[in-house]
């Protein structure tokens, strides 16, 4: 589910396991940028970062190609990174709940200071940011996803039903005024990735989210990728650099892939993509080049999940500003894409909107609930069999 419990590492430790990843302009402020990372699926009333993870958003100026609708973006080298790191929890509040502080250091070094849970969260140099427990924002039928993939063919129900009912995340909000801390040089057009790291002088990558679904469902198992059949892909992309991959796995991550994609293309019993005679589809590079893309000159959409990245296929200029909004129906979007090509009706799991949709103003995300559910386990397609 998005990118929720996605592997072996995230499994261990919740405060790092990232859950979703959001970038889109700000829906009232004009030439600002939002970046949403949300980390702890199920996170219970109390829950804190951790105090030994550095939770960093990568943003990098993109340049989209204007005459081969196959190319890759141009990422360019320029980074820009937020990293955020928390402290251990401190005297406890009136109400008993641990106090947890947060800092997080912006592109120009300067820090800005905030309280886990404080409304009014931290502000910097034409930025605004917010920690803490919120309601979950993506939703998803997980069990009717799960078994369509286990039936080979599409199992979602009119009216589906939400698996993230009520659950909540923690989440840290940035906004940000593009002109002044990207510099006007850097363009409109974004790729922002998001990742957790070792604190100290020597981090190790713990997770990488980009694009929702990435590692849970279209590097996901399913009998049909032959050269793999024992390894566990998803600890092992999790350790790469969202920018640039090493050449050890990267030849494992493409044969996972294509032979997903055409797994995936054929469940509504027609081929839509046309694959290379050598096997290779045609959204493999285009998904490895794992992050977000946005586009702040173009005014703020709830449903523009992708939107960039179809229009670099089909050869046309985007109209919408792409990224990902919190409202945003990306699962629909994502099973439309690798099913049909958009070229056929959308395709719905029946799970439309999140239990209280988000806010257009900061910190965006619901409350959080105060008696959530059960934490959810994400059940196998093995189990399913």
């Amino acid at each position: 589910m998005s990118d929720h419990l996605s592997g072996p590492r995230a499994l261990a430790d919740p405060a790092i396991d990232l859950a979703d990843l959001y970038a889109f302009p700000s829906p009232a402020r004009p030439g600002r940028l939002v970046l949403v990372m949300n980390v702890f699926p199920n996170a219970r009333p109390g829950a804190l970062f951790s105090d030994a993870a550095d939770y960093r958003l990568r943003v990098r100026p993109v340049r989209i190609p204007s005459e081969h609708s196959d190319s890759l973006f141009g990422v360019g080298t320029d980074e820009y990174a937020f990293t955020c790191t928390f402290s251990a929890p401190t005297e406890p509040h009136a109400d008993g709940a641990p106090v947890q502080r947060g800092t997080c250091v912006l592109p120009s070094g300067e820090s800005v200071s905030f309280e886990v849970d404080g409304e009014r969260g931290g502000h910097g140099s034409g930025v605004r940011v917010y920690a803490g427990v919120r309601l979950d924002p993506f939703f998803m039928d997980v069990g009717k996803e799960v078994e369509t993939r286990a039936a080979r063919r599409i199992a979602f129900l009119p009216k589906g039903s939400n698996a993230l009912e009520g659950a909540d995340v923690l989440t840290i909000v940035v906004e940000l005024d593009v002109a002044t801390v990207l510099g006007s040089a850097s363009g409109t057009v974004f790729a922002v990735a998001a990742e957790t790291v070792t604190a100290g002088p020597y981090p190790m990558r713990l997770e990488r989210l980009g694009r929702l679904e990435m590692k849970n469902v279209l590097l996901s198992e399913n009998g049909v990728d032959p050269g793999n059949t024992v390894v566990e892909l998803r600890d092992l992309y999790n350790e790469e650099d969202p920018f640039e991959l090493a050449p050890t796995y990267v030849s494992a991550y493409r044969s996972r892939l294509n032979a997903n994609l055409v797994f995936f293309d054929g469940l509504d019993g027609r081929l839509d993509w046309s694959t290379q005679p050598d096997g290779t589809h045609p959204l493999t590079e285009l998904f490895l080049a794992d992050f977000l893309v946005v586009d702040v000159a173009k005014p703020y959409a709830e449903d523009s999940y992708l939107e960039i990245e179809r229009a670099l296929l089909e050869g046309r200029a985007h109209t919408t500003c792409g990224g990902r909004s919190l409202n945003d129906d990306g699962f629909d979007t994502l099973y439309t894409l690798l099913i049909n090509a958009g070229r056929g009706p959308r395709i719905s799991d029946g799970v439309d909107g999140a239990t209280v949709p988000a806010s257009r103003e900061f910190p965006y995300l619901a409350p959080p609930n105060p008696d959530p559910p059960a934490p959810y386990s994400v059940p196998t397609v093995a189990a399913s069999r």
